[in-house]
Parts: structure tokens; sequence; C-alpha cells
């Protein structure tokens, strides 16, 4: 697995995340990003021409896969607002407390390994009154699909860099501390199993009052 995870698996990511049904699921939510932004798993950097330069001071975008990284296509230079890459995991954020007005996080959620420690670490970095801005795939709605997605999820993690077909994203969300302002579902086209959003903001009620 290690010549896979570390030739193959990045392009296979970045081809599945290009597709167009996953980017139209992005231009819904990307623009929404203001102020500081921080991206967690930013990826190849696909939603980099996505984010309203009226609105985007600063971007800082994670991962912990420099191979993915480097599949980008973006020239960095002529982006409209300061930006900076850094490898890093969700779990452990290189940022001070109170840091960023919106995190983004887009079709990430179902690798991380410790999702609960990422979300705490959100918590942390964002500013009293910021958004965390989510476009995830995962538990589908439908008894048969479910039925499905946990069956096939133990080796779909093996050769997918870890990604859970059956995560209960909202659930994960509300369970760490943050209230969902909006939420938004629906099955995009492709493979049923990773093709059930969520979408939405988010924000953590009542700690800056």
């Amino acid at each position: 697995m290690g010549l896979y995870n570390k030739y193959l698996l990045p392009k296979l990511i970045d081809w599945t995340c290009s597709q167009r049904p996953t980017m139209k699921q992005r231009e819904k939510i990307i623009p929404l990003a203001h102020g500081d932004v921080l991206e967690i798993g930013i990826g190849s950097g696909l939603n980099l021409p996505l984010y309203d330069h009226k609105k985007v001071i600063r971007l800082v975008g994670i991962d912990p896969s420099e191979a993915l990284w480097n599949e980008n296509n973006v020239d960095i230079e002529r982006l409209p607002f300061e930006f900076k890459f850094l490898k890093a995991v969700a779990e452990e954020i290189p940022a001070e407390d109170n840091n960023f007005d919106s995190v983004v996080i887009t079709y990430s959620m179902c690798t991380i390994s410790d999702l609960s420690r990422a979300l705490k670490e959100v918590r942390r970095v964002l500013k009293p009154n910021g958004d965390l801005i989510f476009c995830e795939h995962g538990r589908a709605p439908d008894k048969s699909v479910i039925r499905w997605q946990n069956l096939l999820n133990p080796l779909w993690k093996q050769f997918s860099g870890g990604c859970n077909l059956n995560r209960d994203i909202p659930g994960l969300i509300r369970g760490n501390g943050f209230k969902i302002n909006r939420l938004e579902t629906m099955y995009i086209p492709g493979w049923k199993p990773a093709t059930f959003n969520y979408w939405g903001t988010a924000s953590v009620p009542g700690i800056y009052v």
C-alpha cells in the first residue's frame, strides 16, 4: 500500500473530488467564507478559485498530504488574497485561539481520524461569532443504502485514504459543541453509498455572550 498511497491515491482523490457534481456542491458554500479563513483538508486546492475575493482577506489551507497539495493547478501568486499552505492535521491546528472568521471543511470530515478532537480545535481557532462552513458526504437516510455503507466501509477505508462512508455528519457537528444554523441534504449524482451530501453552516452558541 506504500506506493499506492504515495503515488496513485493523491491522483485518485484529486480526480474524484473534482467531478462536476462535487464541484457544484463546493460552489454553493465556498462563497460564504469571509474575513480571515482557515480551510481544513485543502487537498489540491479545488476550492481556491471559488472564494469571493471581495469577502476574503487571508486564507490558510492545511492538509496532512503534501503529495495531494502538489496536484494543485492554481497559480498561487495570482490569488486576490493572502494565502499560505501548511502541512498539518486538523487535530492540531497550527494557529492561535480566536484567529479565524470562517473555517471551511469540504469532503474531509470523512477522513479525519479523531473528528471530535478536530472539531474542538475548530472551536478554539474560530473568532467570536465565527462560522464553520461545511460540505460533506456521509450517512444516508435510506436503510438499504446504510446497510451497504456499513458493509463496505471497512474495505472502502483501506483504499480511499481512510474515508468513511457512514459518518453522521450533523450528529457529529452538534455533538461537539456546535449549533447548526443552516443544513441542506441531497443525493448528488453518482454511487449512492458515497453521494449523500450534507452542507451548511454552524457556530458555537453562547460562549462569547
